[in-house]
């Protein structure tokens, strides 16, 4: 695995998220060495769902109106149903996502979590991976959609499915640890 030390990374979130989508990931983070931060528009805590039902709480670090991408030097957006589709209509989630493209710096995304990243306008020409149910999203979106365990493309690494997390995680931090992709500027 990938080693993080000193490196700050933002996992973005709302209420809804896939519960092993955020903890996996979040751990693999922690092991690397990374200082990982729960960011979202909720104030104090975010549910999660497990099974198709309301599961743990998570404690959240920052609210989105308190944080800048020039603080993090990696993103993770959570798949789960209801997540992504909240984000996605928040400009300030939208905007804190687009400024990880503009400035190069690696994005993971998993399940639905790419949904959030149509709405920054960013999937445009990239291979990608989700969750079988926005496959046709993402192509009207412009990207070349892959059904493989994990597809990295100049930073941006994304998955299909709670079963990719190994593949995901490890690509991941894989992708963190290069740090910025000039190639990755939205």
């Amino acid at each position: 695995m990938a080693k993080l030390d000193n490196r700050n990374i933002a996992i973005l979130t709302e209420n809804g998220f896939e519960e092993v989508e955020l903890t996996s990931p979040k751990e693999a983070l922690l092991e690397a060495g990374a200082n990982v931060h729960v960011i979202s528009p909720q104030k104090e805590k975010v549910r999660a769902m497990k099974n198709h039902e309301w599961s743990i709480e998570i404690p959240v670090d920052k609210h989105i109106s308190e944080v800048n991408a020039d603080d993090y030097d990696g993103l993770v957006l959570p798949g789960g149903v209801f997540n992504p589709d909240q984000l996605r209509m928040n400009d300030q989630a939208i905007s804190f996502i687009k400024a990880f493209f503009e400035a190069g710096k690696p994005v993971a995304a998993i399940c639905h979590g790419p949904q959030s990243l149509i709405t920054a306008a960013v999937v445009q020409g990239r291979d990608m991976t989700s969750y079988p149910s926005i496959k046709a999203d993402l192509i009207y979106a412009g990207a070349n959609w892959m059904d493989k365990e994990v597809v990295v493309d100049q930073g941006l690494v994304t998955s299909r499915t709670p079963d990719d997390l190994p593949a995901f995680n490890r690509k991941m931090c894989e992708e963190f640890a290069e740090g910025v992709h000039d190639r990755q500027h939205a």
